[in-house]
């Protein structure tokens, strides 16, 4: 099978690791991939909202299978256009948009929730116009105050803030003065939840399911959970304190209630449904939905997959999801985001990257994501450059074998959080 990968961050090379250790797999093409995917396929070009051209791109390889890592281009519309196209004939990994718009739009995700009984934070949703409503609303909350922006802020446009005047700030930088790119034109703001965060996820043609194995992720970009939010600075699998009850109950009262609710509402769905819960007391809450895998979730979810990826695709895809024997390693992994100064903001680009050989003595991957190759040389190319995801017989080893990775890899003004993992080791 041809297959097109698009999209060039950690959760990518993640994917298109597996994809590569797949029996059905012919070729493999990643658009446009990163330093470290070279060796696992044919790198493409592509602008990934260029509808039309990857269209073409998929025409003149022969591509059957498209697999669509990022939300942005889901959130646009690419697997209505490509599926919906008569110049090709191709299964397409992502929903349509109409399924995309629980990521796309946070408002829509919490009136969905509303309107099939899902339990989620109480809310507020705002537009530019109605700026005094939204901070009089404020005032029906004990902080911290949350404020998100609506649409896709690339996982750093919510304000979580104990400060009244700050939240008023983010309301402001959001609603009037259009921040992450007019994101923020509607914000919803909620009540804060106090209780440890966890990540399901389930891959799900929209009637059938499979639960893949649980992360913990961590947002801040600081020890002990300080700083602004980021995409993430690193994760774990499993997580001790996911119980079956609390499994259960996450199943029975947000999975399923959401896989039928979108079938009730005929918004089809051939994807992943990134839930983003909140264990409070004993309950489970939805914090948010993904459309797609989570990053770096995905890094240290996919090693714990024995069975084949690209089979499971192509069963999603067929209608045949039922019928896919999804096998799960008991082993544990955690990854640790190794960042660039500066980042969530602005950092340099372009500093040379050294990674010692004794790297491959380690149980573990380094899957790149914000870098690039250049006359044999390894560069940084974004604020998240490497996701080092350590393996161990539990969890404590894993983490270590992430730091270890992290120790050996060196460029200027390199940073990572040193306590990834370490509440859960707490809480086991």
């Amino acid at each position: 099978m041809n297959v097109l990968l698009l999209g060039s961050g950690g959760r990518e090379h993640a994917i298109a690791w597996k994809l590569s250790q797949s029996s059905l797999l012919r070729s493999l093409h990643l658009a446009s991939g990163n330093g470290g995917t070279s060796d696992l396929g044919v790198s493409a070009n592509l602008d990934l909202l260029d509808f039309p051209s990857i269209e073409r791109y998929i025409r003149k390889h022969d591509i059957e299978l498209v697999v669509v890592g990022p939300e942005a281009p889901l959130v646009a519309g690419i697997s209505d256009y490509l599926e919906e196209s008569t110049k090709i004939n191709v299964k397409v990994v992502g929903p349509r948009k109409a399924g995309a718009m629980i990521e796309g739009s946070k408002e829509f995700a919490k009136k969905f929730m509303a309107r099939h009984n899902i339990p989620t934070a109480r809310y507020g949703s705002f537009g530019e116009e109605e700026f005094d409503d939204a901070v009089a609303f404020l005032d029906s909350f004990n902080p911290p105050y949350v404020i998100k922006a609506d649409g896709l802020a690339a996982g750093k446009g919510v304000v979580i803030t104990p400060s009244k005047t700050e939240a008023k700030k983010a309301l402001r930088s959001m609603l009037i003065e259009g921040a992450f790119d007019g994101a923020g034109k509607r914000v919803v703001v909620e009540e804060f939840l106090e209780g440890k965060e966890v990540s399901m996820f389930a891959v799900t043609d929209g009637h059938s399911f499979h639960l893949l194995p649980s992360a913990k992720d961590y947002k801040r970009v600081g020890d002990g959970n300080s700083g602004a939010n980021t995409g993430g600075m690193g994760a774990v699998s499993p997580v001790s304190f996911l119980t079956e009850e609390f499994q259960e109950k996450a199943l029975n009262q947000i999975i399923i209630p959401t896989i039928k609710g979108l079938a009730k509402e005929s918004i089809p769905y051939v994807g992943f449904v990134f839930f983003g819960l909140i264990k409070v007391g004993s309950d489970p809450f939805v914090i948010e939905y993904n459309c797609r895998l989570g990053d770096p979730e995905t890094e240290v979810m996919l090693p714990r997959i024995k069975s084949d990826l690209l089979h499971l695709f192509d069963n999603l895809c067929s209608g045949l999801l039922s019928e896919y024997d999804l096998v799960v390693d008991d082993r544990a992994a955690s990854t640790v985001v190794l960042a660039s100064e500066g980042y969530p903001d602005s950092c340099q680009k372009e500093l040379e990257i050294r990674i010692d050989e004794t790297v491959s003595q380690i149980d573990g991957h380094v899957f790149h994501s914000g870098t690039r190759e250049s006359r044999r040389k390894l560069l940084t190319n974004g604020g998240r450059v490497l996701a080092l995801t350590g393996r161990g017989n539990n969890l404590k080893e894993a983490i270590k074998n992430s730091y270890a990775l992290a120790e050996r890899i060196q460029f200027q003004g390199a940073f990572y959080r040193t306590d990834i993992g370490q509440d859960v080791l707490e809480d086991a």
